[in-house]
């Protein structure tokens, strides 16, 4: 099989998918209309409610939601061969995670622009909401301790995409100046500042930085304090300041580099290396549920709820934006996931080469194996078309640092939102506040994550995530479902797919269990129980409140958590 045709194959797909499934949900199913007035407009406060054009709302979304995820997720998963991989990241956008990002955005646009944990108290009940917002504290915790963990790792495998990444950040905050307080067109204003990246990544090569150690504290241990600072900061400053332009920047950075690796495949067009089926590779857990919670962001992940009903919906100037950026954003990020299967199933060399890095699970193990494979098919790629292999390493690692710091700090300021909103329960005031809501998220955050050392502390919960994160995804599906129920509309498009990821989600956390059981990881054991009763319960009142409400329509306002 030539990974051309794999890759044209999910290409077509994604376009046929958005005109004619994506449109068949925004007309028929979500209703999307365009004289609705959006919550960016209706608490506009410049900060965090801020109607903003759709390309630059698109950029921020899709740099927020792509992360490590659709890298790491297709260059796991590929151990069991090409073939469950590349149907799970073909199929699972197109009928799972674009409708799961779709339904987040229109259902918390009409909620007052609160998150998908919020909205679940007037959709489903007020335990289910507070049931499902500590769930969200809980994975998002994770995120943020174990992300800023991840970023220091990069940057000490790849010192010289240390300059670039921070050197956008000045770059961002000019962005954004000029695309608020001046009349300059988005496009061309982009253009520069990815320009300027660019010849930061040369400047770079040439200028590799490295953290020391400083009183005997490791170089990564520093780098997740540093990052948390950074986190902050950018958690508290107006969405225009810094998260819309730097996301905007990414995403025009990652369009280059996607239409980069196009054009080395098409050059190179190399077979694929892998076997078409694997069905048992040494020391692995078993295909199914395994294959479903690795390959998360490339398919469905449940952070991209988050991200969707906490960021995106207080930006969204239309309520006909959500397809492009929900349904599309996901299929975009499909894409860079076919993309990243093809450079770990075929460009990273012949089957012995392929055979050489996947002999067994623990050989694909560590962040540092799984993308030094994507990143050596993808400099062979980009080779095809006459990349330098130094220039090609150095991009991508800027690549995959800066969508990783992306994430980070936009975990931070939805952590904030659902800080807010629980405080807003038991009315805390103090918590309710930008600073009192960012202080618990970053200090939580770095007590996890300074727990052990070289920031390695969110380690200690990193079995729980993957699964944990798919749960998340079937229970936002799950709140929309019901949502679409008690408005009258076709609720199979959202409930099929959350059936199939409680299950999957379900099977694997209930095998985490048992593992965790036998080796005696007590703590998770615990957790992940935990986990399960949580998620139990607000299924079983979900059914309680469709049986009591029919097609009931739902509410759609109720009075917004106070945040100041």
């Amino acid at each position: 099989m030539n990974s051309l045709v794999l890759a044209a194959i999910a290409f077509a797909g994604y376009v046929l998918a958005y005109r004619l499934y994506g449109r068949y949900l925004a007309r028929r199913v979500f209703a999307i209309n365009p004289e609705a007035i959006t919550p960016a407009h209706e608490f506009r406060d410049d900060r965090d409610f801020v109607p903003t054009r759709r390309a630059i709302v698109f950029g921020h979304h899709f740099a927020s939601i792509a992360g490590t995820g659709p890298i790491v997720g297709p260059a796991i998963g590929v151990i069991w061969g090409w073939l469950p991989a590349f149907l799970w990241v073909l199929l699972g956008p197109i009928f799972v995670g674009a409708v799961h990002d779709f339904g987040a955005i229109v259902v918390s646009a009409r909620n007052q622009g609160r998150t998908i944990g919020d909205t679940t108290g007037q959709i489903i009940s007020p335990r289910a909401r507070l049931m499902f917002l500590i769930l969200i504290f809980f994975l998002l915790l994770m995120v943020i301790a174990i992300f800023a963990m991840i970023m220091g790792v990069l940057f000490t495998m790849y010192p010289e995409s240390v300059f670039a990444v921070w050197g956008q950040i000045p770059i961002a905050v000019a962005l954004g100046y000029v695309l608020k307080r001046t009349n300059i067109p988005a496009f061309p204003a982009s253009v520069v500042g990815v320009l300027l990246l660019y010849l930061l990544i040369e400047a770079g090569v040439l200028l590799p930085l490295k953290m020391p150690s400083l009183f005997g504290v490791d170089p990564i241990t520093l780098w997740v304090i540093v990052l948390l600072v950074y986190c902050y900061i950018a958690s508290v400053l107006p969405v225009w300041r810094l998260l819309q332009p730097r996301d905007y920047i990414n995403g025009h950075m990652l369009f280059v580099a996607m239409g980069a690796l196009v054009l080395g495949m098409i050059v190179l067009h190399p077979p694929v290396s892998a076997p078409v089926l694997n069905l048992h590779p040494e020391g692995a857990p078993s295909l199914i549920p395994a294959l479903f919670i690795i390959i998360a962001c490339g398919a469905i992940s449940g952070f991209h709820s988050l991200v969707s009903s906490g960021t995106t919906s207080k930006q969204i100037a239309s309520e006909t934006d959500a397809q492009p950026i929900g349904y599309g954003g996901m299929l975009l990020e499909g894409a860079l996931a076919v993309i990243v299967l093809v450079c770990v199933a075929a460009a990273i060399g012949d089957a012995n080469v392929w055979h050489q890095h996947y002999t067994g699970w623990k050989s694909t193990g560590g962040l540092a194996a799984n993308l030094n494979a994507v990143v050596t098919g993808a400099a062979n790629m980009l080779g095809a078309i006459g990349v330098p292999r130094v220039l090609a390493t150095t991009a991508m690692g800027v690549f995959i640092a800066a969508f990783t710091g992306t994430t980070l700090d936009t975990a931070t300021r939805l952590q904030r939102y659902v800080i807010t909103e629980l405080a807003s329960t038991v009315r805390f005031r103090p918590l309710t506040t930008t600073h009192g809501a960012t202080s618990v998220a970053v200090l939580s955050a770095a007590a996890l994550a300074l727990a052990q050392s070289g920031g390695k502390g969110g380690l200690m919960l990193w079995p729980l995530f993957g699964a944990s994160n798919q749960l998340l995804g079937g229970l936002a599906l799950l709140v929309t479902t019901v949502y679409l129920v008690r408005q009258g509309r076709n609720s199979l498009v959202t409930g099929i797919p959350m059936v199939f990821m409680l299950l999957m989600t379900g099977w694997a956390m209930i095998e985490n269990f048992l593992d965790f059981w036998e080796t005696g990881q007590w703590h998770l054991v615990i957790i992940n129980a935990v986990i399960l009763v949580l998620d139990a319960w607000m299924i079983v009142e979900a059914v309680a409140v469709l049986r009591r409400s029919g097609k009931e329509k739902a509410p759609e306002h109720e009075p917004v958590a106070v945040v100041s």
